[in-house]
């Protein structure tokens, strides 16, 4: 009996529909990059006691000026790439289209027999080149297309522009739609499981009813060759199981990928810091790992790898102090008679852990973390098959943001996602969570690099090359405090480059910066405002 399939010219429609809108959605992603900021606030920002002069501000805006024409020129030719795609696929379907025609009436109807054949297998093979199953190899950290994270009422977007913010609302009515028709599909495949659907490492699946206020997070990305990828993660309240739904949307219908059953009690964490002086920030991040992983968590090793003698003796009576008021043991200090070297030290904390496969997260001593973070680290790595580089939220200097260092509030009231508070970090590749086996057989990091930055990229640019899946998304749950940087006359030229273009970024944001540059142009400004009100006051 022939297979029903839709008409030839309908599906030829259907495909030029969709790259048509796919077209008008990159012109009008470009043109909401291209877009001013509508206004900014007249309040002046500095840093009492500290003088900047103009020069130095003129830079800052420099360079993130430059930033932003990059951007909009990198859009430019996104645009045009696709125009010739577009071009050249519509050459590729009129000559399809003679093809079928030339048989005549009964090839024309063979082919329709075909068509649902033809499409499923189509839309398989999209499935088959994203990264759903396994990793693809890349040439370089620019070639990954990153995730955005999601809940059900925020968006943690990546590319903001001068007009979008690092966390929004989905207020767009089809963005809004998609996300919704995302979790009600995920939920109706947890709900009503087919017999595929099955248990991560072989365990037996226990029929639960979810709903919406069960999801946790969600990742989403769109390849514009491929279509749209989407990781779900589901939560009973207080429970350490997650249900985990992969979707893909490859420019058609949602498909379901798979549906999987996540258990992460027994996942245990070691978090490494290498660490050398800096006492009084490494008693921040102890105050914030008892609030955490002690209190809340429990799950969890600290290794703090030590460079040099100097404070070494207050650094362990701080983590003596702590081990005695928490009853918490799962600690481990390496004193290391070296030069400091991240890479190096982290090397040391992954080697010393002699307890079989761990899960491991790579994080500096000036970083804070939620207890939400560890389990989005928990869910998004598996050993021999995906490591995950979160986007960590890099604060700007306080003493910029709200005016003076002293009107700071306490570091828990900073750590908000705001436009003039901070921006995701998305040049940098510090903070990582991957298990010990595939950072082993990875090779590590080059140990030939030492100073700042570059054994970072290094290695992550080995886990693009590799078969292993990257996860590349901003993480809501960790932040990056500010600290004055001080770039080392040693460092090589790349290295220097990069230590100043992130002490220049991680200063303030474009606005904030704005008014420093033109502070004296605004007082003047405002004096003269002042003078009018009160010459006419006296009229």
């Amino acid at each position: 009996m022939p297979r029903r399939g839709l008409p030839l010219h309908g599906r030829v429609r259907w495909l030029f529909l969709g790259l048509f809108l796919l077209l008008v959605l990159l012109l009008f992603a470009y043109l909401l990059e291209c877009t001013p900021p509508a206004d900014v606030s007249l309040v002046l920002p500095g840093i009492a006691g500290e003088t900047y002069g103009k020069e130095y501000y003129q830079a800052m805006l420099q360079e993130q000026e430059e930033r932003h024409l990059n951007r909009a020129a990198s859009l430019k030719r996104q645009i045009a790439q696709l125009k010739q795609e577009l071009q050249e696929m519509s050459e590729k379907l009129k000559l399809l289209q003679d093809k079928k025609e030339l048989p005549g009436v009964q090839g024309l109807a063979e082919a329709k027999d075909q068509e649902p054949g033809d499409l499923l297998e189509y839309l398989h093979s999209q499935i088959d080149k994203a990264e759903v199953n396994t990793g693809a190899r890349l040439p370089s950290e620019y070639a990954l297309v990153p995730f955005e994270s999601f809940t059900s009422s925020k968006v943690y977007q990546l590319e903001m522009g001068l007009t979008r913010h690092p966390e929004e609302k989905p207020v767009r009515k089809d963005r809004r739609d998609e996300l919704v028709e995302v979790i009600e599909a995920a939920l109706d495949i947890i709900n009503n499981p087919d017999e595929e659907d099955g248990v991560e490492d072989d365990m037996p699946m226990q029929r639960q009813t979810y709903t919406e206020g069960h999801f946790t997070e969600g990742l989403y990305r769109t390849e514009r060759d491929k279509g749209s990828l989407y990781e779900l993660f589901f939560a009973k309240e207080d429970s350490s199981s997650f249900r985990h739904v992969t979707l893909f949307r490859p420019f058609g219908p949602l498909m379901k990928v798979r549906s999987t059953s996540v258990e992460t009690s027994g996942m245990i964490i070691n978090i490494i810091v290498p660490l050398s002086g800096r006492v009084e920030t490494f008693s921040q991040f102890l105050r914030n790992f008892r609030e955490v992983c002690i209190q809340q968590d429990r799950r969890v090793h600290l290794t703090v790898v030590y460079f040099g003698h100097e404070s070494l003796e207050e650094v362990k009576s701080s983590l003596e102090k702590m081990s005695r008021e928490e009853s918490f043991y799962n600690y481990t200090l390496i004193p290391v008679e070296e030069e400091f070297s991240r890479g190096r030290g982290l090397n040391i904390g992954a080697h010393a852990w002699k307890k079989g496969n761990v899960l491991m997260f790579f994080c500096d001593v000036d970083i804070q973390f939620t207890l939400e973070f560890l389990s989005t680290c928990r869910l998004h790595a598996a050993p021999n098959k995906k490591v995950f580089y979160p986007v960590v939220f890099s604060l700007y200097n306080p003493g910029i943001v709200y005016g003076n260092l002293e009107l700071a509030p306490p570091i828990e009231l900073q750590l908000i996602h705001k436009k003039d508070a901070g921006f995701w970090r998305d040049f940098g590749f510090g903070m990582t969570c991957q298990y010990r086996s595939d950072f082993l057989n990875i090779g590590g990091f080059d140990l030939e690099v030492k100073g700042w930055g570059v054994e970072d990229v290094h290695l992550y640019r080995k886990y693009l090359r590799s078969d292993l899946i990257v996860i590349r998304t901003p993480v809501s749950g960790l932040f990056h405090l500010w600290h004055e940087k001080q770039c080392a006359d040693e460092l090589t030229p790349e290295q220097y480059r990069m230590c100043i273009q992130s002490k220049a970024m991680n200063e303030a944001s474009h606005s904030h910066l704005g008014m420093l540059v033109f502070r004296e142009e605004i007082e003047a400004h405002l004096r003269k405002q002042a003078f009018k009100t009160q010459s006419k006051a006296e009229d």
